[in-house]
């Protein structure tokens, strides 16, 4: 309890530099400032970043082994809600789920919509199938399906319209100038995320990264026909909305005192 005290201090006495930052960012997006270099991860063709860590443990190795094919996402053909689950449902797309905090706590949440969850990370992918099979000793999530790999191969061969939410929590920020083109919130990948999501579907990000920050503005600034920033004020971009489940990244940023931003936009 002390220590969660002071991270509320902490919180609580950032938020005017964090309000600063925040328009700081929309400025320069405002402006004539550009991406770093051409391309984003539609056009480089390969994934960046590692794939796996420590050796699994034998639990997580041999869910793997047994669980992981029978949730994987097909590797050819349209992926619909009828494809993974036998019915049309409200689908939702998690881009990079990492432990698979949230995506198994938003289909806990709505366990007749469809969850789609994709992670190139062999570690991540086995968190999140230790969730799959039991979410928090109440039983297995029958409403998820995963992807170990390149999550725009499989967004691609979604039907244009089908998404209902689309999730990028905490990507890696590829923080230096030069790796600009691998962060995902780029024009490439914000057009995709945008064909698929139906009108009024929402797109959800989070971060705790300030250049990612100022990046991500600038990019969805360039998008304000496909989508309307829902923020009536600093409280929607600096609180994590109701029905948004913490990530391990989320937990580990509110540890090391960094403020955390939420932004949701809704596809015209």
């Amino acid at each position: 309890m002390p220590q969660k005290g002071k991270n509320q201090v902490n919180r609580s006495g950032s938020s005017k530099a964090s309000v600063a930052l925040l328009f700081e960012a929309i400025r320069l997006s405002a402006g004539t400032m550009t991406a770093y270099k051409s391309g984003d991860p539609t056009t480089l063709g390969r994934l960046y970043g590692r794939t796996k860590n420590k050796a699994l443990r034998a639990n997580h190795a041999k869910l793997v082994d047994e669980l992981l094919p029978r949730v994987s996402v097909s590797d050819e053909g349209p992926v619909s809600g009828k494809a993974l689950f036998g019915e049309d449902c409200p689908l939702h797309f998690e881009i990079g789920f990492g432990g698979g905090e949230h995506l198994a706590g938003r289909a806990d949440m709505l366990p007749n919509h469809g969850f789609i969850g994709c992670e190139p990370f062999l570690n991540g992918v086995a968190q999140a199938l230790a969730h799959v099979e039991n979410f928090q000793g109440k039983g297995p999530l029958a409403n998820v399906r995963l992807h170990m790999g390149d999550a725009l191969e499989v967004l691609g061969r979604i039907p244009d319209g089908a998404l209902s939410f689309v999730y990028l929590l905490h990507p890696d920020p590829w923080p230096k100038a030069r790796h600009a083109k691998r962060r995902m919130m780029n024009d490439g990948p914000v057009d995709m995320i945008a064909a698929k999501l139906k009108p009024g579907g929402e797109f959800r990000f989070g971060t705790d990264h300030p250049v990612y920050l100022r990046h991500a503005m600038m990019v969805m600034q360039r998008h304000m026909q496909q989508f309307e920033w829902l923020c009536e004020g600093q409280k929607d971009f600096l609180n994590r909305p109701g029905g948004w489940p913490e990530t391990r990244y989320e937990a580990k940023a509110r540890r090391q005192d960094h403020e955390v931003w939420y932004f949701r936009y809704r596809r015209a």
